[in-house]
């Protein structure tokens, strides 16, 4: 029976956090224009920037070479986005997962909560699967927002780093528009596959055809 994992979204994120450091280049520097000037005098009462540890209450304060810069972004609420999906297979290595359309695979952008990593991170943390050398499952490729598809993901650094050589092997088959041996592809699909085990019976595509056309288009969702 196919298992659905996944916790529905809070209505607000855990907001963000900017680092930086002044280097000596940055001397004088203004990088924003002086109407902007306005908003982060505002982040400023707010409490939201620190210089080396210690909140921010002047506006004049001086930055120094080598003073640590941290702006701490407000929370906010990302826009709606898919919570739940399918685990097709999973075992001590690795975990197979059908991906939704609509839910970004990692952070980046408005979406810095609402992905496929977050939910990875909350299923591994519910059922104690988080120790200190296998913290949770992460994505070994990605898929595009709007793209719905298989999605590996790797439970271990050295299931993480097979995957990862396994996908830059079938990348490299093509690129450049090299002639492929039909041998070494062969031998791509069957180490890949060997490894990957997604035998579940929902995937509507013989494995040799979806192995085949994850090679030659390693960009394309089948």
């Amino acid at each position: 029976m196919m298992t659905t994992i996944g916790i529905p979204w809070p209505e607000f994120n855990d907001g963000l956090t900017y680092n930086d450091v002044v280097s000596p280049s940055s001397s004088g520097f203004l990088s924003l224009p002086p109407s902007s000037l306005d908003f982060w005098l505002q982040r400023i009462h707010n409490g939201q920037i620190t210089i080396d540890g210690v909140t921010v209450t002047d506006p004049d304060s001086v930055l120094r070479v080598g003073s640590k810069l941290v702006y701490h972004r407000l929370p906010w609420s990302e826009p709606k986005t898919p919570f739940l999906f399918e685990v097709l297979y999973e075992d001590g290595d690795m975990i197979a997962i059908n991906k939704p359309s609509g839910l970004q695979v990692l952070p980046g952008g408005l979406f810095q909560q609402r992905t496929v990593l977050t939910q990875l991170k909350w299923h591994a943390n519910k059922n104690g699967n988080s120790t200190p050398g296998q913290l949770h499952p992460v994505p070994v490729h990605r898929l595009g927002r709007g793209t719905s598809g298989v999605l590996l993901c790797a439970k271990t650094k050295s299931a993480k780093a097979r995957l990862a050589a396994y996908f830059a092997d079938g990348t490299s088959l093509v690129r450049g528009k090299r002639l492929v041996k039909m041998t070494a592809l062969i031998r791509f699909v069957h180490n890949f596959f060997k490894l990957v085990k997604l035998i579940c019976s929902s995937i509507p595509v013989k494995m040799s055809t979806l192995g085949l056309s994850m090679a030659s288009k390693p960009s394309t969702t089948q």
